[in-house]
């Protein structure tokens, strides 16, 4: 299993207000529940493979939002920006990204997680079974993680994706396109893009029947 991470420091250049300022000097909180999730989801697939021969999770990535992309959501959302309404109203500044190697590997891995005591579900989002209008499939969880530091406790959100790698594939290349272009990418091509993601979705699918055809074939030998 591999993790790849993304995290942008804070810029002095940048203009923020002092409370803002502030805000972001304490973003080693946010790094504290990446972690969290990150060490739990690691003995999850650690315990699986252990107990069932096979890693659910394929690799894992983790960013935390720069303070320019905070700002400008901010200002979308029409909110003052102050270091208390980005506590209230952005759930997102902490992100992992889960890549499963299969599609039972998604609901199986978020119900392990989701079971643990100290792990609350703020907002689920089933992109898999309700796609979006693009094709873009995925399973996103907002959810808080206690963090513990030296005088209380801060219940801190983390923005969970969790994919299978071919959906993984078709969302960055998407993604990618999408922002190449320098106009708005045309109907046509938006009707392509959806039959690739729907196409990927039978792979997926197909890929995991195998799977499955391979480990009952194992279990009949033994």
């Amino acid at each position: 299993m591999q993790i790849n991470s993304t995290d942008i420091p804070f810029s002095d250049d940048l203009d923020i207000n002092g409370s803002l300022k502030e805000f972001f000097l304490q973003q080693q909180v946010y790094r504290a529940a990446i972690k969290e999730i990150k060490t739990k989801l690691e003995i999850l697939d650690e315990e699986f493979q252990s107990k069932y021969d096979h890693n659910p999770i394929h690799h894992m990535e983790y960013r935390l939002k720069s303070p320019q992309s905070i700002s400008e959501k901010m200002q979308k959302k029409g909110l003052e920006i102050t270091a208390e309404n980005i506590r209230k109203n952005l759930t997102d500044i902490a992100g992992v990204r889960v890549i499963c190697n299969y599609l039972d590997d998604i609901n199986r891995i978020a119900n392990l997680l989701l079971r643990q005591d100290d792990i609350t579900l703020v907002r689920k989002n089933d992109y898999i079974n309700g796609p979006k209008k693009n094709g873009y499939r995925s399973l996103h969880l907002i959810v808080l993680v206690p963090i513990f530091l030296a005088e209380k406790t801060e219940s801190i959100p983390v923005e969970i994706q969790i994919r299978t790698i071919a959906m993984d594939f078709w969302a960055s290349l998407e993604h990618q396109l999408k922002y190449k272009g320098q106009n708005e990418i045309s109907e046509g091509l938006r009707e392509r893009l959806k039959y690739c993601a729907e196409s990927i979705t039978r792979l997926d699918e197909e890929m995991q029947t195998i799977y499955k055809e391979i480990k009952s074939q194992e279990c009949q030998t033994l």
